[in-house]
């Protein structure tokens, strides 16, 4: 059964509308003739759905609509078109800082962030230590919330979604903020969210989160939806690609293409660095003083011909 359901989804924005310049200049513009209003697609007949324990990866240079359709799944906006169904409660983290109060106190913000999602306060009190434990909040408790940096910010946000039990969570950049035993602990913590069966989406720019945390994976440019695969690995690959060249693929051929031509180029990386690093061993043994030049020597044995430093018995 699916928990998210995208049908042909698209988003609009409108500029120059009477909500945007006033009553009064909309009619002097009307009178005048002048009036124009400016249509954007943030999003193009998008479609997707996830299952229960799903994790879906959505990637995309800025600008490709990623953020806007997160905010329609979390039922922030309403699409322009098409339909979203979401089965269950959702806790989104959209915004560094969205839904906290600047003036009250990490304490406070964390019961206020709470019964926005919903629970109640007996629920909060039994989790309050947790959430704060878990993002490393000890000793800032009684501060107010703007005194945080960004990371401790994206950690209280991250803990609180985490601990509260949500059936669909939905993340847009938040892991990669923070330190990085942080981000390998909330990447923990999200793998054990996902195997209890949660659904979750996550926005990011880091190819490699998106290829350990997700099972699924879209990718967007201009609003437009270049694809949607369990296929995570190709696609990362292709991505990586493309944000080489700048070419973007016209079908499912042309991203196998682009993510074997990725992988080609990894290799060829590879080789290089190997090769490199030969090359200042090699000067070390030919310049080197007897300890360094056996040390060297060995190096190059072992990166070269590993086999021969096996002692056979």
């Amino acid at each position: 059964m699916a928990i998210i359901t995208v049908q042909n989804v698209s988003i609009r924005y409108m500029t120059g509308d009477f909500k945007d310049i006033g009553l009064k200049e909309y009619i002097i513009r009307k009178i005048k003739g002048n009036y124009h209003v400016k249509e954007f697609w943030a999003d193009k007949d998008i479609s997707f759905s996830l299952d229960k324990g799903d994790m879906l990866g959505i990637i995309g240079t800025n600008g490709a609509g990623k953020s806007t359709l997160l905010k329609a799944v979390s039922g922030i906006m309403r699409p322009s078109r098409g339909k979203i169904k979401v089965s269950g409660n959702v806790a989104a983290l959209l915004e560094l800082g969205s839904g906290f109060d600047g003036d009250l106190t990490v304490r406070e913000n964390t019961y206020l962030r709470g019964a926005m999602l919903g629970y109640t306060r007996k629920f909060m009190d039994e989790k309050y230590c947790e959430i704060i434990n878990f993002a490393e909040l000890e000793s800032f408790q009684d501060r107010p919330f703007k005194q945080l940096s960004s990371g401790m910010k994206s950690r209280l946000a991250f803990s609180i979604a985490c601990l509260v039990k949500p059936d669909v969570l939905i993340l847009d950049e938040v892991l990669s903020v923070g330190d990085g035993a942080f981000k390998i602990k909330s990447g923990n913590k999200m793998r054990s969210i996902l195997a209890n069966g949660v659904t979750g989406i996550l926005v990011s720019h880091s190819i490699g989160q998106i290829k350990d945390l997700c099972n699924k994976i879209l990718w967007l440019d201009h609003g437009n939806q270049v694809g949607f695969t369990e296929d995570v690995n190709m696609f990362c690959d292709a991505y990586a690609e493309y944000l080489i060249n700048k070419k973007l693929p016209k079908g499912l051929m042309e991203i196998q293409e682009m993510a074997q031509n990725w992988k080609q180029r990894e290799v060829a990386k590879q080789k290089r660095k190997e090769l490199a690093e030969v090359q200042r061993l090699e000067q070390v043994l030919a310049k080197g003083s007897d300890d360094t030049a056996l040390q060297a020597a060995l190096a190059i044995i072992e990166k070269q011909k590993p086999d021969l430093l096996k002692i056979k018995i």
